[in-house]
């Protein structure tokens, strides 16, 4: 019997809550005429053929219309009032699914996670497809799941997550189909879901026909293998080595441990920003061990009912203790068992790693935030061995960048030393990011060039647009400014220099010269001069990783979660070295002790940030500089040698001062013949460095107020300025902090 069909008129629906979802609405009559209720999949038909799922439109559309998101209409290849056939659907489970994507994607998002971001969509070969899960009309069994999706793909994607596209390379059928919990889902020539080992979806690829599986456990694929060689993973080779040795002696040499009377536990937690190949480094290993890699998703698996949780759990590694040398890859594993509130889960998951570690298998879990995982499973006899992953110095990622550009036809002015001087902060993931950027600005140049080559300034554009995701949520936004670029303060910078660069660029001298080199720097001045302008200096000079704090930022009102705080920046910046932290407005994160009325928070945060600065552990290659105008406020205890042991006071600037940062900050600025700099900067007696650049940019804006066609900013315009610009400097504060500095020497 023929399938009924409709004709009807796309009208584009963009602020839709449910836009991007793979959701086309219709009138509930026409819903009614073609047989289909709101959730069933119908086949699209304009210039091309996609599928979605409907949904009841609101009370008075027309049943003429079906409305649709721009996604849907580029999957249509039609526009805004373009034609559109519609006819149902029959309900088809997916056996396969093959997307690709951008690659900073592929590197961030697992297969699992990717399938739960598909999950109840209707996918066709050929279409476009985004990240934002399908939470119209979700199967109640699933809601846990698409929640735990949402949050994932925010903390790892970051806030792009919502507008990345990705192509549906292949559908199993290819006519449309359901993305359910069975469906094999895998990145084009990357790895799949369903527990197998990573590597490339092939034709072969299918799901164990009949039979009752447990709830998100699914059969084996049959797959290539597609796992990285060591050698493509520079940076991380010492960690390989470890384990490699580890995973060796477990599996091929056990008899030589019964020999010496002794035994070996194969659990290993293995930490690092997310991007930095913690996963390939496991299968790169395991493959040179010849090991089965098991992966299993941990916040996958937490979002299960508690039983069905567990049957996923033991079914996993009973896989793993099948028989021969396997690996138990457990990603992210502080969602199975987090160190606030272990909840059953997490006790039958202790269990679980225990059975499989004595029955020899390796069990090898990795987190980004070691600190949030249960302390409980750090037991001799589960994960008795922690690998670190650091993020990489300049020297590593010019290594990375050699790896990732050797398919690449670099032109001759590329200097790799120098991109990786300007990329502090970027994991092995991002640097692919920047790559594949430039690659793309470069094919945009040269279209119809016969041997195209990327430039420096094709990564120098790419360097604008891509931002490391692993310390986004506290690093410093580079700028493309030095301690060159400042004005004036040339004692200022030569303290900086010596006090902040020096023991971040040249360690090895301080140790050969048997001298600690200084641990911190206080910054102080009257508010507007410059204090963080000259951290924002260094931190351009690309020769660190940055950490920014403001003051309040690390206070809360939970009893222990301000020290928590504390330690996790610092652990952080133990893990990102060479390191600069910067507090800024530190008077209000560390104030003297004994006079605050907060319940003894800031107390106990002073106590933990002089704890961190000159502790037990010690604080290698981090250097921390903190910018305050009442350095009378901040507790004397963290101004002593050791800690924040140089004070670097910032006047205000003079003339000359004044001068330079007006140059500075003109120079883009079309300033007529007439305006003389050099005398205006002698006139600001009182402006700070922040006055200066306002009166630029009110001159400016005088200028447009004059005309909007204004080619020129003339001495008429700063003569405005100069009576809308008031100077913000107190002569009562900059007398004090200047006897202040006197006082000390």
């Amino acid at each position: 019997m023929a399938q009924p069909d409709l004709t009807l008129t796309a009208s584009l629906r963009p602020a839709a809550l449910d836009a991007r979802r793979g959701i086309v609405r219709l009138h509930p009559e026409v819903l009614t005429a073609l047989g289909l209720r709101p959730g069933d999949p119908v086949r699209l038909g304009g210039r091309r053929e996609t599928a979605g799922i409907v949904a009841a439109a609101q009370p008075g559309t027309s049943t003429a219309l079906l409305y649709a998101d721009d996604l849907t209409l580029g999957n249509l290849g039609i526009h805004d009032g373009g034609q559109v056939r519609v006819t149902p659907l029959p309900l088809t489970p997916a056996s396969r699914v093959t997307l690709a994507g951008p690659v900073e994607v592929v590197a961030a998002v697992s297969p699992e996670m990717l399938r739960l971001a598909l999950l109840g969509k209707v996918v066709t070969a050929g279409d476009d497809v985004s990240l934002l899960p399908q939470d119209v009309s979700p199967d109640a069994s699933v809601r846990s799941l698409i929640e735990a999706a949402r949050r994932s793909l925010a903390n790892t994607v970051g806030f792009a997550w919502t507008s990345t596209l990705l192509t549906v390379v292949a559908v199993e059928p290819a006519a449309g189909a359901l993305v359910t919990m069975d469906t094999l889902v895998g990145w084009e020539h990357g790895p799949v879901t369903h527990g197998a080992t990573p590597g490339r979806l092939t034709p072969a690829a299918r799901p164990v026909a009949g039979g009752h599986r447990p709830a998100g456990v699914t059969a084996p694929s049959t797959i290539e293998d597609d796992v990285p060689d060591i050698d493509e993973l520079p940076g991380l080779r010492a960690q390989a080595e470890e384990l490699t040795e580890l995973l060796d002696l477990g599996f091929h040499h056990r008899e030589v441990l019964g020999r010496l009377g002794t035994t070996i536990s194969l659990g290993v937690l293995l930490g690092g920003p997310a991007g930095s190949g913690k996963s390939a480094l496991v299968r790169a290993v395991a493959a040179r061990v010849g090991a089965r890699v098991h992966p299993l998703w941990a916040p996958e698996v937490a979002a299960l009912a508690n039983q069905a949780a567990a049957d996923r759990l033991r079914a996993v590694a009973a896989a793993a203790r099948a028989g021969g040398s396997a690996v138990l890859l457990v990603t992210d594993v502080e969602a199975l068992a987090p160190a606030d509130e272990p909840g059953p889960v997490a006790t039958v998951f202790r269990q679980v790693l225990a059975e499989t570690v004595r029955a020899g298998a390796a069990v090898v879990c990795t987190t980004g935030r070691p600190e949030a995982v249960d302390p409980a499973l750090r037991a001799p006899d589960l994960l008795s061995l922690r690998i670190s992953i650091p993020l990489p110095d300049p020297a590593l990622r010019r290594e990375q960048l050699t790896v990732l550009t050797r398919q690449v036809p670099l032109a001759d002015d590329v200097r790799l030393d120098e991109v990786a001087g300007r990329t502090p902060g970027f994991v092995a993931a991002d640097l692919a990011a920047l790559v594949r950027e430039a690659g793309v600005r470069a094919a945009l140049r040269q279209k119809s060039a016969e041997t195209p080559t990327v430039s420096m300034a094709d990564f120098s554009a790419a360097l604008e647009v891509v931002r490391p995701t692993t310390m986004a949520a506290s690093t410093l936004e580079l700028a493309s400014v030095t301690l060159d670029d400042v004005g004036d303060l040339v004692e200022v910078k030569q303290t900086l220099t010596e006090s902040v660069l020096w023991p971040l660029t040249y360690p090895d001298t301080f140790a050969r010269l048997g001298v600690q080199p200084p641990r911190g720097v206080l910054l102080y001045g009257p508010p507007g001069c410059g204090k963080t302008y000259l951290v924002t200096a260094l931190a351009g000079s690309g020769r660190a990783n940055v950490l920014s704090v403001k003051g309040a930022e690390l206070l809360s009102k939970w009893v222990g979660e301000s020290e928590r705080a504390v330690r996790e920046l610092f652990r952080r910046a133990r893990e990102a070295a060479p390191t600069l932290i910067f507090l800024d407005e530190v008077d209000a994160l560390a104030p003297v002790r004994g006079q605050a009325s907060d319940g003894g928070t800031t107390d106990r945060v002073v106590a933990a940030l002089l704890t961190e600065l000159d502790g037990v552990e010690t604080l290698r290659n981090v250097v921390v500089v903190g910018a305050t105008n009442r350095p009378d406020l901040v507790d004397p205890a963290l101004l002593r040698p050791g800690r924040l042991e140089r004070l670097v006071y910032v006047p205000p600037p003079d003339g000359a001062a004044r001068a330079e940062i007006l140059r500075a900050t003109s120079r883009q600025v079309p300033l007529a013949p007439d305006v003389d700099l050099a005398t205006l900067g002698e006139e600001l007696d009182g402006f700070s460095a922040a006055d200066c650049a306002a009166l630029v940019r009110e001159a400016a804006l005088a200028a447009m107020r004059e005309s909007l066609t204004a080619a020129t900013v003339t001495s008429t315009h700063v003569a405005t300025a100069r009576r809308r610009v008031r100077p913000s400097l107190d002569p009562a504060q900059v007398a004090w902090l200047a006897r202040y500095a006197a006082d000390r020497g």
